[in-house]
């Protein structure tokens, strides 16, 4: 039968704008390939999330670059020192000569001990499945050779390496996803501030050196995730975002799996992005209806290295597990940042923060890895326990959906956080589960056992095995599934 000429355009102009991951039932058809994004956040905003990120749950954030040599402050150092911050001017009257720059610690950060591939051994320990590395942070320097960067990147000044590419080689070997951070803004670009002098009507510096940067990093080094920061001067039509997000999709060499976060230009937090960030260390504890990312750092106080930093102001591994425990329950994933110092290495308590980290996650990584929200996250009874569970299908349009009427709930994780001094875990939420079949409970580390429950008052009652036999020490999981 011959189809008219125009009902068969009608039905490619319909294939070229169904979203890829749904299927439309009247032609049973859908070409992945052909969909374009267009360069608005209604089009860009129905990208199905790419399935390696929603199942990786754990990432390390590294901040680093010339603010690490001073250490001092925080990495807005720069900005803190010419805003006159009293602490920051004194630190430098004290120890610098009065016409000393900031410029001048650049030839200081050599990285003379930076072994990419003990970083890359190291986040695989600590269990995480992708690393995201500040490849320029508000300060302009950049940690690759930068064609825009003339003079101010690691190639040229101070390590005289191209620290990008060699973490990315050794990360990519270990079989992680490699990720960049970037900065929009520069403190103090000339072509960025008078673009500001002119209320951003201007594109100089976006045109000029903020999108040939971000285009050369995709190019030469294909990251998995696009970290972007510093956007919250100006609207995402100076910064261009939407224009660049379509390239990013439409044709770019890692269109089919780079995820950026929602740091596009004002009012884009918690509304446009493939995760939402929404702040720094963004935990709601309660489930959202968007892919979203818990970004904190180990240190309490910054995101860069401190030299002056104290025992107190690092998480210590229960809270670190914790913000793990309660961030994926909700449907997020953690990235947990280290601040390297100037010479490459990274701090020993940072080291153990991550190898226990790690050890935990050898135990009960089932429970987190892959998994997806359950239909409770926190227990209504016991707010020390918190749920996952595993389904049979991925579902890339709303990964954090609780599991629906078709899918196939595999088996159910509670996690919880402190040990009953009686052995006896009571929860609530379980109870109209565990009566529906035969349902077999185990302890994550302790699989050789089944564990024996009762029900009374409304409450399920699991009996634990002695502490002293697990092989956890933080928190535990416990598994429940059906023969």
């Amino acid at each position: 039968m011959k189809i008219p000429t125009l009902l068969v355009l009608i039905c490619c102009i319909y294939a070229k704008r169904t979203p890829r991951g749904v299927v439309d039932n009247t032609l049973h058809i859908v070409n992945d390939t052909e969909h374009r994004y267009l360069p608005d956040w209604s089009d860009l905003d129905s990208r199905p999330l790419p399935e390696w990120y929603d199942r990786a749950k754990v990432g390390i954030f590294v901040h680093w670059g010339v603010y690490s040599v001073p250490g001092y402050g925080s990495e807005w150092f720069w900005n803190h020192w010419i805003g006159g911050d009293k602490n920051i001017k004194d630190f430098m009257k004290n120890n610098y000569p009065p016409w000393f720059t900031y410029q001048e610690f650049a030839p200081m950060f050599k990285a003379e001990f930076f072994d990419p591939d003990f970083w890359a051994a190291l986040f695989e320990k600590a269990g995480a499945k992708y690393v995201v590395l500040t490849t320029k942070h508000h300060d302009g320097y950049t940690l690759y050779p930068s064609r825009r960067s003339f003079s101010w990147n690691a190639l040229e000044v101070g390590p005289k390496r191209d620290l990008v590419r060699e973490l990315a080689t050794s990360i990519r070997k270990r079989n992680m996803k490699f990720g960049i951070y970037h900065s929009l803004y520069e403190w103090f670009n000339p072509m960025y501030l008078e673009d500001k002098g002119a209320d951003f009507t201007t594109q100089i510096y976006p045109k000029g050196k903020l999108w040939p940067d971000i285009k050369q990093l995709i190019n030469d080094y294909k990251p998995s995730v696009l970290w972007a920061d510093g956007d919250w001067d100006a609207t995402d039509k100076y910064w261009n975002s939407t224009e660049l997000l379509a390239w990013l999709y439409n044709d770019s060499p890692v269109k089919d799996e780079i995820v950026v976060n929602d740091r596009w230009g004002i009012g884009s937090y918690c509304h446009h992005g493939d995760f939402f960030n929404c702040a720094d260390a963004y935990n709601p504890g309660e489930l959202q209806n968007h892919k979203w990312e818990n970004a904190f750092p180990l240190d309490s106080k910054a995101w860069g290295y401190r030299r002056n930093i104290a025992i107190f102001d690092i998480l210590s591994i229960n809270r670190l597990i914790k913000e793990v425990v309660t961030t994926v329950s909700c449907g997020g994933n953690v990235l947990i940042n280290v601040g390297p110092t100037k010479e490459g290495t990274i701090a020993p308590i940072f080291q153990e923060r991550l190898v226990s980290l790690g050890d935990w996650l050898s135990v009960n990584g089932e429970a987190i890895y892959g998994t997806s929200p359950w239909f409770y996250q926190n227990d209504s009874e016991n707010h020390d326990v918190w749920y996952t569970c595993t389904k049979t299908r991925y579902d890339d349009v709303h990964p954090t959906a609780v599991p629906r009427r078709n899918d196939v709930v595999t088996a159910i994780y509670a996690m919880f956080l402190k040990w009953p001094s009686d052995n006896v875990l009571k929860v609530r939420d379980l109870w109209s589960y565990l009566q529906r079949g035969n349902y077999q409970i185990q302890l994550m580390g302790n699989n050789d056992t089944y564990l024996k429950w009762t029900y009374s008052n409304g409450l399920i009652s699991i009996q634990l095995p002695d502490r002293s036999t697990t092989k956890s020490q933080h928190a535990w999981a416990l598994k429940l599934f059906t023969n």
